[in-house]
Protein backbone atom coordinates (compact mmCIF):
# COMPACT_ATOMS: atom_id res chain seq x y z
CA UNK A 1 0.00 0.00 0.00
CA UNK A 2 2.85 1.89 -0.03
CA UNK A 3 3.83 1.81 -3.00
CA UNK A 4 2.27 4.41 -5.44
CA UNK A 5 3.37 4.40 -8.89
CA UNK A 6 3.50 7.23 -11.42
CA UNK A 7 0.68 6.24 -13.41
CA UNK A 8 -1.49 6.64 -10.47
CA UNK A 9 0.32 10.03 -9.21
CA UNK A 10 -0.57 11.36 -12.41
CA UNK A 11 -4.13 9.92 -12.28
CA UNK A 12 -4.97 11.75 -8.77
CA UNK A 13 -3.11 15.22 -10.03
CA UNK A 14 -5.43 14.91 -13.43
CA UNK A 15 -8.92 14.58 -10.77
CA UNK A 16 -7.44 17.40 -8.99
CA UNK A 17 -7.31 19.30 -12.04
CA UNK A 18 -10.16 18.53 -13.73
CA UNK A 19 -12.44 19.30 -10.61
CA UNK A 20 -10.21 22.84 -10.43
CA UNK A 21 -11.19 23.53 -13.78
CA UNK A 22 -14.92 22.64 -13.39
CA UNK A 23 -15.31 24.94 -10.25
CA UNK A 24 -13.43 27.72 -11.05
CA UNK A 25 -16.24 29.24 -13.23
CA UNK A 26 -18.61 29.49 -10.03
CA UNK A 27 -16.21 32.36 -9.02
CA UNK A 28 -16.75 34.62 -11.97
CA UNK A 29 -19.86 36.20 -13.59
CA UNK A 30 -21.29 34.93 -16.87
CA UNK A 31 -19.79 37.84 -18.97
CA UNK A 32 -16.45 37.19 -17.47
CA UNK A 33 -17.32 33.49 -18.68
CA UNK A 34 -18.56 34.44 -22.53
CA UNK A 35 -15.38 35.58 -23.40
CA UNK A 36 -13.25 32.55 -22.81
CA UNK A 37 -13.07 29.58 -25.81
CA UNK A 38 -15.67 27.56 -26.01
CA UNK A 39 -13.29 24.40 -24.90
CA UNK A 40 -12.65 25.66 -21.18
CA UNK A 41 -15.38 24.90 -19.19
CA UNK A 42 -17.53 27.27 -18.57
CA UNK A 43 -20.93 25.95 -16.63
CA UNK A 44 -22.13 27.29 -12.68
CA UNK A 45 -23.55 25.61 -10.92
CA UNK A 46 -27.61 25.16 -11.26
CA UNK A 47 -29.21 26.49 -7.84
CA UNK A 48 -32.57 25.45 -7.18
CA UNK A 49 -35.85 27.70 -6.15
CA UNK A 50 -34.95 27.81 -2.71
CA UNK A 51 -31.92 29.34 -3.43
CA UNK A 52 -32.47 31.84 -6.71
CA UNK A 53 -36.23 31.87 -6.11
CA UNK A 54 -38.26 31.26 -9.27
CA UNK A 55 -41.94 30.51 -9.78
CA UNK A 56 -43.91 27.31 -7.76
CA UNK A 57 -46.96 26.11 -10.07
CA UNK A 58 -49.07 23.27 -8.82
CA UNK A 59 -51.41 22.07 -12.29
CA UNK A 60 -54.48 19.94 -12.00
CA UNK A 61 -55.61 18.00 -15.26
CA UNK A 62 -58.96 17.55 -16.23
CA UNK A 63 -58.97 14.01 -16.74
CA UNK A 64 -62.72 13.92 -17.12
CA UNK A 65 -62.48 16.21 -19.87
CA UNK A 66 -60.35 12.73 -21.61
CA UNK A 67 -62.99 10.48 -20.76
CA UNK A 68 -65.38 12.69 -22.41
CA UNK A 69 -63.94 13.29 -25.59
CA UNK A 70 -63.10 9.11 -25.60
CA UNK A 71 -67.05 8.90 -25.80
CA UNK A 72 -67.60 11.85 -28.20
CA UNK A 73 -65.44 9.96 -30.74
CA UNK A 74 -67.16 6.52 -29.62
CA UNK A 75 -70.28 8.32 -30.78
CA UNK A 76 -69.06 9.31 -34.26
CA UNK A 77 -67.75 6.12 -34.72
CA UNK A 78 -70.86 4.14 -34.14
CA UNK A 79 -72.94 6.99 -36.01
CA UNK A 80 -70.73 6.03 -39.15
CA UNK A 81 -70.41 2.08 -38.90
CA UNK A 82 -74.75 2.17 -38.78
CA UNK A 83 -75.03 4.60 -41.19
CA UNK A 84 -72.61 2.72 -43.48
CA UNK A 85 -75.06 -0.67 -42.36
CA UNK A 86 -78.27 1.34 -43.01
CA UNK A 87 -79.30 0.62 -39.75
CA UNK A 88 -82.03 3.54 -38.43
CA UNK A 89 -81.58 4.42 -35.39
CA UNK A 90 -82.05 7.36 -32.46
CA UNK A 91 -81.30 8.68 -29.05
CA UNK A 92 -77.36 8.67 -29.96
CA UNK A 93 -74.95 10.00 -27.81
CA UNK A 94 -73.31 9.79 -24.24
CA UNK A 95 -74.99 8.75 -21.09
CA UNK A 96 -73.91 9.72 -17.83
CA UNK A 97 -70.22 9.78 -16.87
CA UNK A 98 -68.55 6.72 -18.97
CA UNK A 99 -71.44 5.32 -21.80
CA UNK A 100 -72.76 5.56 -25.22
CA UNK A 101 -76.44 4.52 -25.91
CA UNK A 102 -78.14 4.04 -29.18
CA UNK A 103 -81.87 2.87 -29.95
CA UNK A 104 -82.36 0.56 -32.58
CA UNK A 105 -85.52 1.53 -34.68
CA UNK A 106 -86.20 -2.16 -36.10
CA UNK A 107 -86.22 -4.99 -33.64
CA UNK A 108 -84.84 -7.39 -36.15
CA UNK A 109 -81.54 -5.23 -36.57
CA UNK A 110 -80.65 -5.11 -33.26
CA UNK A 111 -78.40 -8.07 -33.17
CA UNK A 112 -76.69 -6.68 -36.11
CA UNK A 113 -76.38 -3.50 -34.64
CA UNK A 114 -74.68 -4.84 -31.34
CA UNK A 115 -71.86 -6.94 -33.40
CA UNK A 116 -70.97 -3.51 -35.00
CA UNK A 117 -70.81 -1.74 -31.73
CA UNK A 118 -69.00 -4.52 -30.22
CA UNK A 119 -65.89 -4.23 -32.85
CA UNK A 120 -65.66 -0.76 -32.15
CA UNK A 121 -65.51 -1.08 -28.87
CA UNK A 122 -63.81 -3.98 -27.89
CA UNK A 123 -62.37 -3.20 -24.32
CA UNK A 124 -66.07 -1.98 -23.08
CA UNK A 125 -68.97 -3.58 -21.72
CA UNK A 126 -71.69 -3.62 -24.48
CA UNK A 127 -75.33 -4.54 -23.32
CA UNK A 128 -78.98 -4.68 -24.65
CA UNK A 129 -82.09 -3.96 -23.41
CA UNK A 130 -85.17 -4.47 -25.53
CA UNK A 131 -83.65 -2.18 -28.61
CA UNK A 132 -81.27 -0.20 -26.85
CA UNK A 133 -77.55 -0.97 -26.68
CA UNK A 134 -75.64 0.51 -23.54
CA UNK A 135 -71.73 0.81 -24.01
CA UNK A 136 -70.27 1.41 -20.79
CA UNK A 137 -66.43 1.83 -20.04
CA UNK A 138 -65.10 -0.59 -17.57
CA UNK A 139 -63.08 0.48 -14.64
CA UNK A 140 -59.73 -1.18 -15.90
CA UNK A 141 -60.03 1.01 -19.22
CA UNK A 142 -60.68 4.38 -17.57
CA UNK A 143 -58.06 3.46 -15.32
CA UNK A 144 -56.18 3.05 -18.18
CA UNK A 145 -56.98 6.29 -20.23
CA UNK A 146 -56.42 8.43 -16.88
CA UNK A 147 -52.79 6.73 -16.14
CA UNK A 148 -51.90 7.91 -19.93
CA UNK A 149 -53.55 11.03 -20.12
CA UNK A 150 -51.23 11.70 -16.80
CA UNK A 151 -48.15 10.54 -18.69
CA UNK A 152 -48.57 12.75 -21.60
CA UNK A 153 -49.68 15.73 -19.81
CA UNK A 154 -46.42 15.61 -17.86
CA UNK A 155 -44.48 14.84 -20.89
CA UNK A 156 -46.28 17.69 -22.78
CA UNK A 157 -45.81 20.33 -20.07
CA UNK A 158 -42.24 19.57 -19.82
CA UNK A 159 -41.56 20.08 -23.43
CA UNK A 160 -43.11 23.45 -23.67
CA UNK A 161 -41.41 24.69 -20.40
CA UNK A 162 -38.04 23.03 -22.35
CA UNK A 163 -38.96 25.19 -25.37
CA UNK A 164 -38.63 28.25 -23.56
CA UNK A 165 -35.24 27.65 -22.86
CA UNK A 166 -36.26 27.92 -18.44
CA UNK A 167 -33.27 25.79 -16.95
CA UNK A 168 -33.32 22.93 -14.36
CA UNK A 169 -37.46 23.15 -14.01
CA UNK A 170 -38.66 20.33 -11.73
CA UNK A 171 -41.82 18.60 -13.34
CA UNK A 172 -43.42 15.99 -11.37
CA UNK A 173 -46.58 14.17 -10.48
CA UNK A 174 -48.26 14.54 -7.84
CA UNK A 175 -51.25 12.02 -6.90
CA UNK A 176 -54.13 11.05 -9.72
CA UNK A 177 -54.72 14.44 -11.08
CA UNK A 178 -51.94 17.29 -10.71
CA UNK A 179 -48.43 18.16 -11.60
CA UNK A 180 -45.93 20.05 -9.73
CA UNK A 181 -43.79 22.64 -11.85
CA UNK A 182 -40.89 24.51 -10.49
CA UNK A 183 -39.28 27.30 -12.60
CA UNK A 184 -35.91 28.88 -10.52
CA UNK A 185 -35.23 31.85 -12.05
CA UNK A 186 -38.48 32.30 -13.41
CA UNK A 187 -39.45 35.78 -11.83
CA UNK A 188 -42.82 36.06 -13.95
CA UNK A 189 -44.39 33.22 -14.98
CA UNK A 190 -47.54 34.73 -16.78
CA UNK A 191 -45.82 33.42 -20.26
CA UNK A 192 -45.45 29.82 -19.39
CA UNK A 193 -49.34 30.15 -17.36
CA UNK A 194 -50.55 31.23 -20.78
CA UNK A 195 -48.33 28.42 -22.82
CA UNK A 196 -49.59 25.66 -20.31
CA UNK A 197 -53.05 26.95 -20.11
CA UNK A 198 -53.73 26.20 -24.22
CA UNK A 199 -54.50 22.80 -24.44
CA UNK A 200 -53.15 23.25 -28.44
CA UNK A 201 -55.17 20.59 -29.69
CA UNK A 202 -55.37 21.51 -33.46
CA UNK A 203 -57.04 19.13 -36.10
CA UNK A 204 -58.33 20.11 -39.77
CA UNK A 205 -62.05 20.02 -41.11
CA UNK A 206 -64.27 19.77 -44.03
CA UNK A 207 -67.12 23.37 -43.34
CA UNK A 208 -70.75 22.43 -44.05
CA UNK A 209 -72.91 25.10 -45.63
CA UNK A 210 -75.65 24.44 -43.60
CA UNK A 211 -75.02 27.93 -41.19
CA UNK A 212 -78.15 29.69 -41.27
CA UNK A 213 -79.89 26.18 -39.46
CA UNK A 214 -77.14 25.83 -36.82
CA UNK A 215 -77.38 29.51 -36.18
CA UNK A 216 -81.50 28.96 -35.55
CA UNK A 217 -80.59 26.23 -32.83
CA UNK A 218 -81.11 23.15 -35.08
CA UNK A 219 -76.97 21.85 -35.64
CA UNK A 220 -77.18 19.31 -38.26
CA UNK A 221 -75.78 15.75 -36.47
CA UNK A 222 -72.35 15.38 -37.04
CA UNK A 223 -71.49 18.94 -37.01
CA UNK A 224 -70.39 21.79 -34.94
CA UNK A 225 -70.72 25.22 -34.63
CA UNK A 226 -67.72 27.04 -33.48
CA UNK A 227 -66.47 30.28 -32.97
CA UNK A 228 -63.90 32.13 -34.70
CA UNK A 229 -60.28 33.38 -32.82
CA UNK A 230 -60.53 36.47 -35.27
CA UNK A 231 -64.37 37.64 -35.96
CA UNK A 232 -63.43 40.53 -37.94
CA UNK A 233 -62.56 38.07 -40.67
CA UNK A 234 -65.93 36.83 -41.75
CA UNK A 235 -68.51 35.85 -39.52
CA UNK A 236 -68.07 35.19 -35.89
CA UNK A 237 -69.34 31.46 -35.96
CA UNK A 238 -68.69 28.72 -38.19
CA UNK A 239 -70.29 25.45 -38.55
CA UNK A 240 -67.95 22.41 -39.07
CA UNK A 241 -68.20 18.67 -39.89
CA UNK A 242 -67.13 16.67 -36.36
CA UNK A 243 -65.02 14.33 -38.98
CA UNK A 244 -61.10 15.33 -38.46
CA UNK A 245 -59.50 15.21 -41.91
CA UNK A 246 -55.93 15.17 -40.62
CA UNK A 247 -55.18 15.97 -36.68
CA UNK A 248 -52.02 18.00 -35.20
CA UNK A 249 -50.78 14.74 -33.78
CA UNK A 250 -49.34 13.82 -37.33
CA UNK A 251 -47.24 17.47 -37.35
CA UNK A 252 -43.58 16.95 -36.96
CA UNK A 253 -42.79 20.42 -37.29
CA UNK A 254 -44.09 24.13 -36.61
CA UNK A 255 -41.61 27.58 -36.61
CA UNK A 256 -42.94 31.07 -36.99
CA UNK A 257 -42.44 32.99 -40.10
CA UNK A 258 -43.65 35.55 -42.47
CA UNK A 259 -45.61 35.81 -45.17
CA UNK A 260 -44.25 36.16 -48.47
CA UNK A 261 -46.94 38.71 -49.75
CA UNK A 262 -48.72 40.32 -47.08
CA UNK A 263 -45.88 40.31 -44.67
CA UNK A 264 -47.94 39.17 -41.42
CA UNK A 265 -46.35 36.53 -39.24
CA UNK A 266 -47.36 33.47 -39.63
CA UNK A 267 -47.01 29.45 -38.57
CA UNK A 268 -45.40 27.59 -41.14
CA UNK A 269 -46.21 23.44 -40.53
CA UNK A 270 -45.21 20.09 -41.82
CA UNK A 271 -46.76 17.07 -41.39
CA UNK A 272 -45.21 13.56 -41.14
CA UNK A 273 -45.61 10.89 -44.34
CA UNK A 274 -49.33 9.66 -42.70
CA UNK A 275 -50.41 13.11 -42.34
CA UNK A 276 -49.12 14.15 -45.48
CA UNK A 277 -50.86 11.70 -47.55
CA UNK A 278 -54.49 11.95 -45.56
CA UNK A 279 -54.17 15.94 -46.11
CA UNK A 280 -53.08 15.47 -49.69
CA UNK A 281 -56.00 13.00 -50.11
CA UNK A 282 -58.29 15.24 -48.13
CA UNK A 283 -57.12 18.14 -50.38
CA UNK A 284 -57.51 16.90 -53.51
CA UNK A 285 -61.32 15.34 -53.02
CA UNK A 286 -62.44 18.88 -51.90
CA UNK A 287 -60.88 21.56 -54.60
CA UNK A 288 -62.78 25.04 -54.13
CA UNK A 289 -64.28 23.76 -51.06
CA UNK A 290 -63.44 25.84 -47.52
CA UNK A 291 -61.71 23.79 -44.62
CA UNK A 292 -61.63 24.75 -41.03
CA UNK A 293 -58.03 24.52 -38.99
CA UNK A 294 -59.58 24.51 -35.41
CA UNK A 295 -57.36 24.92 -32.13
CA UNK A 296 -58.77 24.40 -28.88
CA UNK A 297 -62.53 24.63 -30.07
CA UNK A 298 -61.74 27.84 -32.15
CA UNK A 299 -61.37 28.30 -35.84
CA UNK A 300 -58.41 30.04 -36.71
CA UNK A 301 -58.85 30.34 -40.15
CA UNK A 302 -61.22 28.63 -43.24
CA UNK A 303 -59.45 29.61 -46.47
CA UNK A 304 -60.46 27.58 -49.33
CA UNK A 305 -58.66 24.46 -51.27
CA UNK A 306 -57.78 26.04 -54.26
CA UNK A 307 -55.53 22.72 -55.11
CA UNK A 308 -54.75 19.76 -53.66
CA UNK A 309 -51.46 20.19 -51.03
CA UNK A 310 -49.60 17.42 -52.31
CA UNK A 311 -46.46 18.51 -50.11
CA UNK A 312 -47.22 17.96 -46.55
CA UNK A 313 -46.93 21.33 -45.63
CA UNK A 314 -48.12 24.75 -45.06
CA UNK A 315 -48.91 27.82 -43.07
CA UNK A 316 -51.75 29.01 -40.89
CA UNK A 317 -52.30 32.89 -40.80
CA UNK A 318 -54.41 34.56 -38.27
CA UNK A 319 -53.52 38.14 -37.68
CA UNK A 320 -51.17 37.13 -35.41
CA UNK A 321 -48.15 38.83 -33.28
CA UNK A 322 -44.81 37.73 -34.08
CA UNK A 323 -44.53 36.53 -30.12
CA UNK A 324 -48.02 34.59 -30.83
CA UNK A 325 -46.92 33.20 -33.52
CA UNK A 326 -43.76 31.74 -31.58
CA UNK A 327 -45.83 30.85 -28.97
CA UNK A 328 -48.36 28.84 -31.27
CA UNK A 329 -45.31 26.97 -32.94
CA UNK A 330 -43.94 26.15 -29.58
CA UNK A 331 -47.44 24.63 -28.73
CA UNK A 332 -47.72 22.54 -31.96
CA UNK A 333 -43.68 21.28 -31.51
CA UNK A 334 -44.53 20.45 -28.52
CA UNK A 335 -47.85 18.70 -29.07
CA UNK A 336 -51.08 18.62 -27.75
CA UNK A 337 -52.24 17.93 -23.93
CA UNK A 338 -54.83 15.50 -23.47
CA UNK A 339 -56.87 17.43 -21.31
CA UNK A 340 -57.27 21.05 -20.30
CA UNK A 341 -55.00 22.11 -17.41
CA UNK A 342 -55.88 24.23 -14.10
CA UNK A 343 -53.62 26.36 -11.99
CA UNK A 344 -54.36 25.17 -8.47
CA UNK A 345 -52.03 27.17 -6.83
CA UNK A 346 -49.11 29.34 -7.76
CA UNK A 347 -46.03 30.90 -5.26
CA UNK A 348 -43.69 33.46 -6.68
CA UNK A 349 -40.13 32.55 -4.45
CA UNK A 350 -38.48 35.91 -3.91
CA UNK A 351 -34.45 35.65 -4.04
CA UNK A 352 -34.09 37.28 -1.24
CA UNK A 353 -34.50 33.71 0.73
CA UNK A 354 -32.35 32.33 -0.99
CA UNK A 355 -29.61 34.65 -0.36
CA UNK A 356 -30.18 34.21 3.15
CA UNK A 357 -30.15 30.50 2.52
CA UNK A 358 -27.23 30.45 0.40
CA UNK A 359 -25.63 32.95 3.53
CA UNK A 360 -26.36 30.46 6.35
CA UNK A 361 -25.29 27.90 4.06
CA UNK A 362 -21.76 28.89 3.57
CA UNK A 363 -21.49 30.18 7.24
CA UNK A 364 -22.39 26.74 8.43
CA UNK A 365 -19.67 24.95 5.51
CA UNK A 366 -17.17 27.42 7.10
CA UNK A 367 -17.42 27.28 10.54
CA UNK A 368 -17.96 23.07 10.26
CA UNK A 369 -15.00 22.90 7.95
CA UNK A 370 -12.70 25.11 10.83
CA UNK A 371 -13.89 23.10 13.42
CA UNK A 372 -12.68 19.36 11.63
CA UNK A 373 -9.59 21.21 10.13
CA UNK A 374 -8.93 22.09 13.95
CA UNK A 375 -10.02 18.84 15.46
CA UNK A 376 -7.96 17.00 12.87
CA UNK A 377 -4.78 19.18 13.32
CA UNK A 378 -4.64 18.98 17.17
CA UNK A 379 -5.48 14.91 16.70
CA UNK A 380 -3.34 13.94 14.50
CA UNK A 381 -0.55 16.26 13.91
CA UNK A 382 1.20 16.26 10.96
CA UNK A 383 -1.02 13.64 9.22
CA UNK A 384 -4.02 15.54 10.39
CA UNK A 385 -2.80 18.41 8.27
CA UNK A 386 -2.80 16.38 5.38
CA UNK A 387 -6.48 15.32 6.45
CA UNK A 388 -7.16 18.71 6.09
CA UNK A 389 -5.69 19.75 2.80
CA UNK A 390 -7.24 16.77 1.26
CA UNK A 391 -10.48 17.98 2.29
CA UNK A 392 -10.36 21.50 0.60
CA UNK A 393 -9.48 19.68 -2.41
CA UNK A 394 -12.97 17.58 -1.52
CA UNK A 395 -14.67 20.81 -1.38
CA UNK A 396 -13.30 21.64 -4.98
CA UNK A 397 -14.07 18.52 -6.51
CA UNK A 398 -17.75 18.37 -5.21
CA UNK A 399 -18.25 21.98 -6.50
CA UNK A 400 -16.88 20.87 -9.89
CA UNK A 401 -18.51 17.91 -9.65
CA UNK A 402 -21.95 19.66 -9.20
CA UNK A 403 -21.34 22.01 -12.24
CA UNK A 404 -19.94 19.62 -14.84
CA UNK A 405 -23.13 17.15 -14.14
CA UNK A 406 -25.00 20.73 -13.77
CA UNK A 407 -27.30 19.14 -11.05
CA UNK A 408 -29.61 22.07 -9.20
CA UNK A 409 -28.09 22.70 -5.75
CA UNK A 410 -30.78 23.27 -3.20
CA UNK A 411 -30.74 23.92 0.66
CA UNK A 412 -30.86 20.44 1.09
CA UNK A 413 -28.26 19.97 -0.97
CA UNK A 414 -25.70 22.55 1.05
CA UNK A 415 -27.32 20.45 3.96
CA UNK A 416 -25.52 17.76 1.93
CA UNK A 417 -22.63 19.52 1.50
CA UNK A 418 -22.09 20.36 5.38
CA UNK A 419 -22.83 16.39 5.89
CA UNK A 420 -19.88 15.62 3.41
CA UNK A 421 -17.34 17.69 5.17
CA UNK A 422 -17.75 15.69 8.80
CA UNK A 423 -17.97 12.47 6.94
CA UNK A 424 -14.93 13.15 4.26
CA UNK A 425 -12.55 12.86 7.17
CA UNK A 426 -13.99 9.42 8.66
CA UNK A 427 -12.20 7.56 6.24
CA UNK A 428 -8.75 8.98 7.60
CA UNK A 429 -9.97 8.67 10.99
CA UNK A 430 -10.70 5.06 10.43
CA UNK A 431 -6.76 4.94 9.08
CA UNK A 432 -4.90 6.81 11.01
CA UNK A 433 -6.50 5.44 13.99
CA UNK A 434 -5.56 1.44 12.80
CA UNK A 435 -1.86 3.11 12.16
CA UNK A 436 -1.53 4.03 15.84
CA UNK A 437 -2.70 0.74 16.61
CA UNK A 438 0.02 -0.78 14.59
CA UNK A 439 2.49 1.45 16.02
CA UNK A 440 1.72 0.52 20.41
CA UNK A 441 2.03 -2.80 18.51
CA UNK A 442 6.15 -1.78 17.83
CA UNK A 443 6.21 -1.59 14.06
CA UNK A 444 7.96 1.04 11.48
CA UNK A 445 6.81 3.87 10.58
CA UNK A 446 6.18 2.14 6.81
CA UNK A 447 5.07 -1.08 7.87
CA UNK A 448 2.71 1.07 10.49
CA UNK A 449 1.77 2.63 7.40
CA UNK A 450 1.26 -0.44 4.95
CA UNK A 451 -1.00 -1.84 7.95
CA UNK A 452 -3.36 0.99 8.64
CA UNK A 453 -4.47 2.02 4.79
CA UNK A 454 -4.55 -2.15 3.94
CA UNK A 455 -7.12 -3.42 7.45
CA UNK A 456 -9.22 -0.22 7.66
CA UNK A 457 -9.49 -0.21 3.45
CA UNK A 458 -12.23 -2.49 3.90
CA UNK A 459 -14.04 -0.57 6.42
CA UNK A 460 -13.81 2.06 5.00
CA UNK A 461 -15.60 0.55 1.49
CA UNK A 462 -18.31 -0.65 3.41
CA UNK A 463 -19.41 2.15 5.41
CA UNK A 464 -19.42 4.76 2.10
CA UNK A 465 -20.58 2.07 -0.07
CA UNK A 466 -23.74 1.79 2.12
CA UNK A 467 -24.20 5.42 2.54
CA UNK A 468 -24.30 5.60 -1.33
CA UNK A 469 -26.69 2.92 -1.61
CA UNK A 470 -28.83 5.30 0.47
CA UNK A 471 -27.97 8.43 -1.32
CA UNK A 472 -29.14 6.30 -5.13
CA UNK A 473 -31.92 4.95 -3.20
CA UNK A 474 -33.11 8.93 -2.01
CA UNK A 475 -32.93 10.00 -5.50
CA UNK A 476 -34.77 7.68 -6.97
CA UNK A 477 -37.74 7.60 -4.53
CA UNK A 478 -37.68 11.17 -3.26
CA UNK A 479 -39.29 14.24 -4.18
CA UNK A 480 -37.23 17.49 -5.57
CA UNK A 481 -35.70 18.53 -2.20
CA UNK A 482 -34.72 15.10 -0.95
CA UNK A 483 -33.22 14.29 -4.79
CA UNK A 484 -31.11 17.67 -3.71
CA UNK A 485 -29.97 15.99 -0.81
CA UNK A 486 -29.01 12.58 -2.68
CA UNK A 487 -27.07 14.06 -5.24
CA UNK A 488 -24.53 16.63 -3.05
CA UNK A 489 -24.27 13.50 -0.77
CA UNK A 490 -23.55 10.73 -3.23
CA UNK A 491 -21.39 13.31 -4.70
CA UNK A 492 -19.68 14.09 -1.40
CA UNK A 493 -19.01 10.56 -0.60
CA UNK A 494 -17.36 9.70 -4.25
CA UNK A 495 -15.11 12.71 -3.89
CA UNK A 496 -13.90 11.68 -0.27
CA UNK A 497 -13.37 8.23 -0.78
CA UNK A 498 -11.12 9.40 -3.52
CA UNK A 499 -9.17 12.04 -1.12
CA UNK A 500 -9.01 9.82 1.51
CA UNK A 501 -7.64 6.59 -0.21
CA UNK A 502 -5.86 7.95 -2.74
CA UNK A 503 -5.20 11.86 -2.51
CA UNK A 504 -4.19 11.88 1.47
CA UNK A 505 -2.33 8.55 1.18
CA UNK A 506 -0.31 10.32 -1.62
CA UNK A 507 0.44 12.86 0.75
CA UNK A 508 1.57 10.07 3.03
CA UNK A 509 3.52 8.40 0.94
CA UNK A 510 5.44 11.72 -0.33
CA UNK A 511 6.35 12.88 3.21
CA UNK A 512 7.51 9.24 3.53
CA UNK A 513 9.85 9.19 1.36
CA UNK A 514 11.14 12.65 2.22
CA UNK A 515 12.01 12.45 5.53
CA UNK A 516 12.16 8.98 5.95
CA UNK A 517 11.39 9.83 10.01
CA UNK A 518 11.89 6.42 12.71
CA UNK A 519 9.28 7.78 14.13
CA UNK A 520 5.53 8.75 13.33
CA UNK A 521 4.76 11.85 14.48
CA UNK A 522 0.53 10.40 15.41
Amino acid sequence: MVYFSKTKTIMVLLVCLFGLAFSLPNFFKESTLASLPDWLPHKHVNLGLDLQGGSHLLLEVEINAVIREQLETLVDDVRIELRKAKINYTGLGVSGTSAVKVTIRKADETDQARTLVRAIAAQSDVSVDNNTILVEMTDREIADRRNAAMQQSVEIVRRRIDETGTREPTIQRQGDDRILVQLPGVKDPERIKALLGKTAKMSFHLTDDRLDDAIRGRVPPGASLLPRVDPTQGFGQVLIKKRVMVSGEDLVDSQPSTDSQSGQPVVTFRFNSRGSKKFGAATAANVNRPFAIVLDGKVISDPVIREPILGGSGQISGNFTFQEATDLALLLRAGALPAPLAILEERSVGPGLGADSISAGKIASILGMILVVVFMAIAYGRFGLMADAALIINMILILGGLSALQATLTLPGIAGIVLTIGMAVDANVLIFERIREEVRLGRGPVSAIDAGYSRALTTIIDANVTTLIAAALLFVFGSGPIKGFAVTLGIGIVTSMFTAIMLTRLFVIIWLRRTNPKELPI
